[in-house]
């Protein structure tokens, strides 16, 4: 199941959400699509459609998804990262008149660059490519095992334990 999540931004975020539908519809997507739309007005035709979702609802649809595609808004994709998913982040730009400026194209940048746990997609033309090569992709990213939790707690045993036989 792929779950796409714009938020709770009273601007639309239509673009993303039809691309997605006409993803399913043309077969490039083949699995299951739940879409939390919020303020957005696109009727998608081919996907399970829901306005805002519990947080219990979320929580579960961010557990049980295979994908989950967001807009760049810290708190989704971090959602995402905190169920060892790594997110394709799709953030709102001002030129679609989607966010008040582009901090979600610089933060989602900036992210991608220093944490290397997202897979940014700026153009949405590219976003059909991505999805078919998710499994891939994921392999060059920080994520689950290589996470940077995942070093520091590694790191930090070392130390105690090489602590703990000093003191022996």
């Amino acid at each position: 199941m792929i779950f796409v999540t714009v938020g709770t931004h009273e601007q639309l975020f239509n673009r993303l959400i039809e691309k997605v539908d006409e993803l399913v519809a043309s077969g490039e997507i083949k699995e299951k699509v739940v879409v939390q739309y919020g303020f957005s007005t696109y009727e998608a035709k081919h996907c399970e459609m829901h306005k805002m979702m519990s947080f219990d609802e979320m929580q579960g649809t961010f557990r049980d998804a295979r994908i989950v595609i967001t807009h760049g808004g810290p708190s989704s994709f971090v959602e995402a990262l905190q169920y060892g998913k790594v997110p394709i982040v799709v953030p709102r730009q001002l030129d679609f008149n989607e966010h008040v400026n582009n901090h979600q194209v610089d933060f989602t940048k900036l992210i991608a660059e220093r944490m290397n746990n997202i897979i940014p997609v700026y153009d949405i033309g590219d976003l059909g490519k991505t999805v078919a090569d998710y499994d891939t992709i994921v392999k060059t990213k920080n994520s689950g095992e290589s996470s940077n939790n995942k070093k520091f707690n590694d790191d930090l045993e070392k130390i105690v334990d090489g602590l703990m036989r000093e003191r022996k």
